[in-house]
């Protein structure tokens, strides 16, 4: 995850090739792309193997499989790790995995799943109100984080031991430990074992960026450990203005934390849709979300001094100290304030160091990403690697495909390779974000487009009084009337967007939008009767 342009905002008519310049590893092309080199040569014929590796023939082992302890061992038991563990294993092959600290990755352990439900626990105050509008005598008590945090842990174990019984069950080897490559062939474990391996597939996924020219950034947090805070902070930072720091930033003003959002750049998710951009800013400032552009942090500092300024910078209004344990920021438009906590969400990392990827020539980019082709082959044969550690798509479903991809094609008989164009997505601030195809500024550039938008109170919402707008957006090529993109910023976006995705990767045009009946009344039907464009370029 980052807060770089979206990956999946990209051109929907050229050629998958011409996709990868949304993600320099993304290297479909429009006829099926030459198989994977054998990765059983010997250790000796790698190198040369490696420069042929988009047109060497592709196939299960060539060598005998005796000549290996296992036939695929796969480092990181995120999701993509573990499907195509999983179906490697279904497919006859000895496999092993190795996970350093808990199954499930960063999905299922620290990300999306218990963001998730972070997400639904915010949100209850403001039904509570909208719920006495309605008619409803509802008291409501303040937000008891420790309660929640032990239910939500309770459930985060219960999926992780899932993750373990379907490997165990596909008959994977499970090494709770961190393992590293010591050669094309071969893995250490951290207890000294050594095993050798078919193929490799690294899946360690990513890991939070905090900038190390700040200085005090060892006082930050980041959504790493968030989920672990014995209590709430009373006043929280948070740095960055990608999905992350937009979806944090509501769930914790939610929550009834007093938050600052500090973004360096002019305008928050950078690579979206500028009007969609716009309107889900306005939205997080009418929530109570202290939003500064163009601001960033200079230092922190542990302790608050006597007498800080408030975060205006007008001096009018003294704000003392947090506490002694209190973190003071000063900005970089010249103010001070301070904070119970400092979350950084400046953009992930792929987690490729340490694994000993470079001593075995696999090729590694500048931000630490796996190089691979279309079929998650890395420079080194015998080496693949799926997910957020080859910064291609960093969504779970993406990490998914790609796993299960490569256990098909290495393991299945099959020849298939993930495919990286029209890939819908969501971000779940309030109100959520659900988007397929390109964004309003990626299409023109491309195509002559009609643009066909608008925006509106929901019935829900405004019977109970409260001004929030909801978005929806279709971007059309004036020319051959397919729906290049479609952004809906409303409650529920995420679950609208997926049908939507389903429409559009068909190639459905505008007419078939329109010929669709309204099911009323609900805001989706704006869908199918948006008659007129907004605009043309």
């Amino acid at each position: 995850m980052s807060t770089a342009a979206p990956a999946s905002l990209i051109d929907v008519t050229a050629a998958p090739a011409a996709t990868a310049a949304a993600s320099a590893t993304a290297a479909a092309s429009a006829a099926a792309p030459a198989a994977p080199a054998d990765a059983t040569a010997a250790p000796a014929a790698t190198a040369a193997a490696s420069a042929a590796a988009s047109t060497a023939p592709a196939g299960p082992p060539a060598s005998p499989a005796a000549a290996f302890d296992v036939d695929l061992f796969v480092i990181g038991g995120g999701s993509g790790g573990v499907r195509a563990a999983r179906i490697a294993a279904q497919h006859g092959a000895r496999v092993a995995l190795a996970e350093e600290y808990r199954m499930g990755g960063t999905c299922v352990i620290r990300g999306c799943v218990p963001k998730k439900l972070m997400v639904f626990a915010s949100q209850f105050a403001r039904l509570s109100a909208e719920a006495r509008a309605y008619g409803w005598d509802i008291t409501s008590g303040g937000f008891d984080w420790p309660r929640f945090r032990t239910h939500l842990h309770v459930e985060l174990d219960r999926l992780e031991q899932i993750y373990r019984r379907n490997l165990a069950s596909a008959g994977v080897a499970i090494h709770d430990q961190r393992a590293t490559i010591t050669g094309p062939h071969e893995v250490t474990l951290a207890d000294g074992a050594v095993l050798s391996a078919a193929h490799i597939l690294v899946a360690t996924g990513g890991r939070p960026h905090v900038p190390d020219t700040v200085p005090g950034r060892e006082l930050a947090i980041t959504s790493n450990e968030i989920f672990l805070l014995d209590d709430l902070p009373r006043r929280i930072l948070i740095v960055g203005g990608g999905y992350i720091a937009c979806e944090f930033a509501c769930i914790l003003n939610g929550m009834g934390v007093e938050v600052t959002q500090f973004y360096r750049g002019a305008q928050i998710l950078r690579g979206f849709d500028d009007e969609v951009r716009g309107h889900i800013a306005g939205a997080i400032a009418a929530q109570g979300v202290a939003l500064h552009v163009g601001c960033d942090v200079v230092e922190m500092r542990r302790g608050a001094p006597e007498m800080i300024g408030a975060v205006t910078g007008d001096g009018a209004t003294p704000a003392g100290p947090v506490g002694g344990d209190g973190i003071w920021v000063k900005a970089s438009n010249g103010t001070s304030a301070s904070h119970d906590a400092v979350l950084y969400a400046t953009g992930r990392d792929p987690a490729s160091d340490g694994l000993g990827l470079e001593a075995q020539g696999v090729a590694i980019g500048r931000r630490g990403e796996i190089a691979v082709d279309a079929w998650s082959q890395t420079s080194v044969p015998s080496i693949f690697a799926v997910g957020d550690v080859t910064n291609r798509i960093a969504l779970t479903p993406v990490a998914i495909r790609e796993g299960h991809a490569f256990a098909d094609t290495m393991f299945g008989g099959a020849k298939v390779t993930a495919d990286h164009v029209l890939v819908p997505g969501a971000v779940f601030t309030q109100p959520e974000y659900g988007y397929i195809g390109m964004a309003e500024e990626q299409a023109r550039e491309h195509h002559r487009i009609e643009v066909y938008c608008t925006a509106f109170r929901p019935m829900r919402t405004a019977f109970a009084g409260s001004d929030d707008r909801c978005l929806f957006k279709l971007i059309v090529d004036a020319d051959d009337r397919r729906v290049l993109g479609c952004h809906i910023v409303a409650e529920g976006a995420g679950e609208m967007i997926q049908m939507v995705a389903i429409a559009i990767k068909m190639g459905a045009t505008k007419e078939d939008f329109d010929r669709t009946v309204a099911v009323h009344p609900t805001i989706a039907e704006e869908l199918v009767t948006m008659r007129t464009p907004v605009r043309r370029a």
